[in-house]
Parts: structure tokens; sequence; C-alpha cells
């Protein structure tokens, strides 16, 4: 069908020269769409026709308009409703199309009039006969004068419509037949020189490739991908963990958990419905498990009650991954004897929890199992602390726990830098021999497992603070495509020890003389800064006074432009706001980064406002933000996140002083400990205290 429109083209174009695509599309009754495909077609043939994109203007009616050219105008309809005797206006605004326009525009033209004699107002009409000249223009838009289209086009009955047309005519190679190019040179046109009497296609060098649609990973994928290299790399072996349906017996009975165990109620984990029950299980092992819980054996004196088999055909949604382990374990004996083994797995497990910041009823949890002859406590330990040494955490501390299936237990906690205080990170014991001895391992072997969740840490690595920014219906997409891959800061046990040696050596001169040496040329080489023009609202009691110092800190890197001005609800601005950042006040063209700061009667918080973001707000976020600005530009000029988690965890507990203080609050816990609070480089926190200790601030309630 294609080809037969180009050769009807082309005739027509050899037989009157000139003609718009619309007027194809009327001659051959085609879509016009299809004609501009057509016309596309032959415009990549060469130089066979010209187009000429043509774009006109024309006058339409809308739908309103239509209305009234099939029916008559709005205040036409409102006079021929109305009887020689009057009717009460309630009934013409009911009873009438688009009475209220009517209504009022017959007013207005004198054909109505309103008596309320009665107490009711009653419209009668004001003349014997009337003129639809509403009805009369629309029905001739050509010959509308302009002040008639711009009242028609107010009143909505009439609009302007931009409409483009391609104008075609001959080219220089013009052919009433359309000869087919060829698109490739083949072998077969080169064996028999079919090749010289051909025409190929030109091929286009400048043409880009398609960009290919590709997906984005979850942050909880990024780290857990990072998690499970660490796993590999320590020698372990990844567990199937793809049944996230599984029954009592293996997600609590075959880990020595009593039947009675409040985990096991409704109101903590999730029982299936459909299917109800499971029935397959081993039937021997099933028989130990049900002797040790009720009667006791291997040493142990069991719960002594009356272990139902009902109730560990239960399905529910595994609340651990423990319950793979299990599965494993015994799978492990049962395919030809002990042999010492490494597992792990990273998987979602399901817990009826209330749903808050921290908690959903839908997890990962990160498992590591090692099986092998004699582990005791130590061993645990030792692998807790090379385990977590790959993650940068070096400072471990354990405390006693209990749970049903490993006997030591405690409880993982590692010292945060950042928040200055231990925080727990995990879980951890020996599985009990209750557990272990009626799956038909030896005595002498021992099984150590930890484990830990994946949210948390990965929370903390993209700095979220309630997790239904990572998981759920309310996630930003924007913070799926745009934030990097996660990398942990992996260090290996010799290069820890190296670095502990090194950071032992005093550093001679020269070497501390070059670094100081590579400090300045790094700052010499600044890349291109993204301009920003942000605007600050403060209320001029509360003045954001860091904003002098950080522009005279970053004045020798960039330029800055600072103006102020005073809205209209401060009655009396402080005599010394006058010359707030007046050195900073530049017209410059070569201006990077332009703030604009309103005194304006608002809270006690500055609010800056970004160009198609949200407000940020208060004076701490907005030093967090400039921060990072400049971070982005240069992180040899202010340290923040280049420097490594715990150093911006630090900066964050620093800025949440600043914050209290700035609030009214008692401010302790600040001491300088070198040159500048975070050592050798500066800091916003720094700039801040700074502007503090340079004006004494109003108590802030």
């Amino acid at each position: 069908m294609t080809k037969q429109l180009t050769d009807q083209i082309l005739e027509y174009l050899d037989k009157y020269g000139e003609v718009t695509s619309f007027d194809l599309a009327d001659v051959f009754k085609e879509n016009h769409q299809k004609i501009i495909g057509a016309i596309k077609s032959l415009e990549a043939i060469g130089d066979l026709i010209t187009a000429e994109s043509v774009i006109t203007k024309k006058w339409e009616l809308t739908s309103e308009g239509q209305h009234v050219v099939s029916y008559g105008s709005h205040e036409a309809a409102v006079y021929n409703s109305i009887p020689d005797d009057g009717i009460p206006q309630s009934e013409i605004m009911q009873s009438v199309p688009f009475a209220k326009v009517g209504f009022s525009k017959a007013l207005q033209a004198g054909w109505i009039e309103i008596h309320k004699t009665s107490g009711t107002a009653i419209v009668k009409k004001k003349v014997s006969s009337i003129e639809d000249i509403t009805q009369i223009h629309l029905k001739d838009l050509t010959n509308l004068t302009d002040r008639l289209r711009s009242d028609y086009k107010k009143r909505k009955l009439i609009q302007e419509v931009v409409v483009k047309s391609i104008l075609l005519g001959k080219g220089p190679n013009f052919l009433t037949k359309v000869e087919k190019l060829e698109t490739e040179l083949t072998a077969d046109l080169l064996v028999n020189g079919a090749w010289k009497n051909k025409k190929f296609k030109p091929y286009n060098f400048t043409a880009l490739g398609s960009a290919l649609e590709v997906g984005h990973l979850h942050p909880l994928l990024k780290v857990r991908n990072e998690f499970r290299k660490i796993f590999l790399e320590m020698g372990f072996t990844e567990m199937p963990t793809n049944n996230f349906v599984e029954s009592s017996f293996w997600n609590f009975d075959a880990l020595f958990q009593p039947q009675q165990h409040p985990a096991r109620d409704a109101h903590d984990t999730f029982f299936v419905s459909e299917p109800l029950h499971s029935t397959n299980f081993p039937m021997e092992y099933l028989e130990k498990v049900k002797r040790v819980h009720s009667e006791g054996g291997y040493g142990s004196m069991g719960y002594r009650y009356e272990w139902k088999i009902e109730e560990a055909q239960k399905n529910l949604l595994r609340t651990h991954t423990t319950a793979v382990s299990a599965r494993m374990l015994y799978k492990l004996i049962q395919e030809g004897g002990f042999k010492p083994v490494k597992y792990f797995s990273i998987d979602r497990v399901f817990r009826n929890e209330t749903l808050d910041a921290t908690h959903l009823a839908e997890f990962h949890q990160i498992e590591g199992v090692v099986a092998d002859y004699n582990l005791t406590l130590g061993d645990l330990i030792g692998i807790l602390y090379e385990f977590f040494k790959k993650l940068g955490i070096t400072q471990l501390e354990f405390k006693p726990a209990y749970n049903p299936y490993t006997e030591p237990s405690m409880e993982i906690f590692c010292y945060h830098n950042g928040l200055n205080k231990w925080i727990e990170i995990g879980n951890s014991g020996m599985f009990r021999p209750e557990m272990l001895l009626p799956m038909g391992l030896p005595d002498n072997v021992n099984v150590i497992a930890w484990g830990l969740s994946l949210e948390r840490p990965t929370m903390i690595k993209y700095g979220l603070n309630n997790i239904r920014d990572l998981v759920g219906s309310k996630v930003d997409m924007e913070m799926v495509y745009n934030n990097p891959i996660c990398r942990l800061n992996k260090t290996s046990h010799n290069s820890l020890q190296r670095q502990k040696l090194e950071g032992q050596k005093e550093k001679s001169i020269v070497q501390e003389s070059n670094e100081r040496e590579n400090e300045r040329c790094d700052v010499d080489r600044l890349g291109k800064f993204d301009k920003q023009k942000l605007v600050i609202f403060c209320n001029p009691s509360y003045p954001i006074r860091f904003i002098e110092s950080f522009c005279g800190h970053m004045k020798p890197y960039i330029g800055i432009s600072v103006s102020t001005h005073t809205h209209s609800s401060i009655q009396r601005l402080p005599n010394d706001l006058a010359t707030f950042c007046s050195e900073y006040r530049n017209n410059d063209q070569d201006i990077d980064l332009d703030l604009t700061i309103i005194w304006k009667q608002i809270g006690i918080d500055p609010i800056m406002r970004l160009p198609g973001m949200h407000q940020i707000l208060g004076e701490v976020n907005i030093a967090r933000y400039l921060n990072r600005l400049i971070e982005s530009y240069n992180p040899r000029i202010l340290r923040y996140e280049s420097n490594g988690a715990l150093y911006a965890n630090q900066i964050d507990y620093y800025l949440e002083k600043v914050h209290s203080m700035l609030h009214g609050h008692e401010f302790k816990g600040i001491k300088n400990k070198s040159r500048y609070l975070m050592g050798e480089d500066m800091s916003i926190v720094d700039i801040i205290l700074k502007s503090l200790e340079k004006h004494k601030l109003p108590e802030r309630k």
C-alpha cells in the first residue's frame, strides 16, 4: 500500500508540480499520517523530491461552539425558554444548558428583565423578538473581526489551531518511478558484477544507534551483591533459598524450638491457609525430633510436653533462613556422611511485625553457617571478626543472649564512630546438640552460625532513615535510578595489619611536604562547577550567619554573588544586617553560586528553595546541602562523604549538636582535637562554629 501511495504522489507531482500534504490527503482519501509516512520514504531515497515544512494557523469551533451552531447561543436559549407571562429564575437555571452564561448575556443584551414584586424572581421577555448574532457569527468564522474573535475566544467558543503540513515539489533527481536502492554490497553482486548497475542507499555514518532499554538495580540488590562477594571470598557455598513457604517442622521443630513458643503464634508468624498442611517428612528423623522434644535425649531433658504432629505440619511463610540451614545439614548427612562445610544465604523472610520506620513484615536475612570438627566459641568469635573486618568494622563486642536452637548465643555489637556509641548489628551462636544429633551428625561436630539483616546496612549506606523509602509502593524511582553502585570498605587481615604498622611510623618531613603539595595541586586542578541559583528565606531575628564565613572560604575557588532583600512583613531591619555579605554583591557575568537572601517574617529555621526541587528547612540542612555541592566540585575544599561513611556520620553528629545549640538546648561534646574539628581538613562544622563564635546569637525557643 505504501509503495502504491509513493507512486501516486510522484505521478501527482509530475502533473501539478507542487502540492501540500493536506491536499494529497484529500485527493487520495487517505489519513494525513499515511501521507506523511509516504513522503518520509521518498525523502530517504535522495533528491527525488523537495519537502518544506509549512505552518499555518486557523480558527475552529470548540465543542461548546459547535453546540451554539447547532442549537443556538446560550443567551438565545434562555430567551426562547421564557413564556409570555414569565418564568421563575430558578426554573430557567435548572432547565436550560449553559443557563448561567446565557442568563448573564441575555440581561447584558437587554433581551430579558427580572421582576421581584411577588418576592420571587420572575424573568420576563423585554423585547418581542431577537436575532441570534452569536450563532450567525460562528457559522462563518472567516469573516469575523479581530474583536469578535477575541470575545468568542474568551467565551471558549472558538480556538486557534496550529496546522503543520509539508509542501512538496520536484527534486533535482525527480522520477515518476521509484527504483529500489541497495542497502548492502553482497557477495552475489560482486561475483556477477551486477553492483556496477545498481544504486546504493547512502550510509549515514553520523547516525547514533538506538539507546538500549536497561534496568536499574535496587539498592538492596547492590548491597546484597557485595555481601555475597564477601562470603564467596571466604570460601562459603550459597544455599538454595527459593522455598518461601515452609512447614512448621523445618522452621521450628527441627531447630529444637518448642511448640508452645510465642513465636509460633499467629501474631508473630504468617500461617498459610492453602495448602494448610505438609505431609512429606523423613519419618525416621521426625521421630527423633519428636522424642528429643517430648522425652529428651543426647544428654538433654527435652521440654517434657506432648509433641503433636498436627502442629509440625502447619505451613507458614518462613520466619528465618535457619530453616534452610537445617535442611542443608540434614541433606549433608543423607548424601554419604559428614564433611566440613561453610554455607551462606541471603534471602527474604516474613514476620508479622508492626510496621514502622525500621520494621516491615518482609525483610532479608543474611546468614552464615560453618560445620566442622571440634569448633568452639573462640572459632565463632574469630570468624566473626574476620567477616566484619571485610565490611570495615573492627571494633566488636559480644553480649550473651538466648535462642532456642543455639547455646551459647551471642548478640553482636559494633562501635559506630559516627554515632559515638555501640549498636547491635547481628546475632550468633553454636547450634545445640538437640538440633544436630538427631540429624545424624557425629558427636564431635559443632556448627557455628550468625545472622544479620540486609535492610539496616543498606539504609546506613544510602542515608535512608525510613525503611518505607527503601521498600514498598512509596519508593522514589529516581532514587533507584540515580544511586551509585554500592562499594563496601572491604579490608583483608593482612592489609589491616600493614595499615596498623604504617600508622605507627612517624611521617618523614619529605613525605609530609609531598602530601601537602599534592593537596595544593588537587585544589588547583578544579573541574567545572554546575552553576546554582538559590533563594533563602530567613527571619532577621535569627540570621543565617554561617553564610558569611562560607562565602569567605569559597571565594578563592568559585565566583559567588550574594544579594539581600527585605520583605514588606519586616518593619525594621537590624542595623548589623544592612551590610550582610555586602562584599559578595557581585554583578559579573561569571558567577557560579548566586545566593538571594530574603529577610522575611518566618519561623526560627531559614528555608532554602532550589529550582525545580523541594524546600530545604533549617540552617544545618542548608549547610549540609552546600557542603555536598562543593564536595561534588572538589572534595579537597570541604570534606563530607568523600572521606567515607564514618567521617560523614561524624560530621552529621556534630551538625546535630549545632542544631541543638541553635534551638536553645544545652551544647556539649565538641572539642577541638587539632587545628580543625575533623583533623587536617576544614569541614562545614568548622565554618558554622566560626560564625557562632563571632556572633552571639539570641536564645531560641
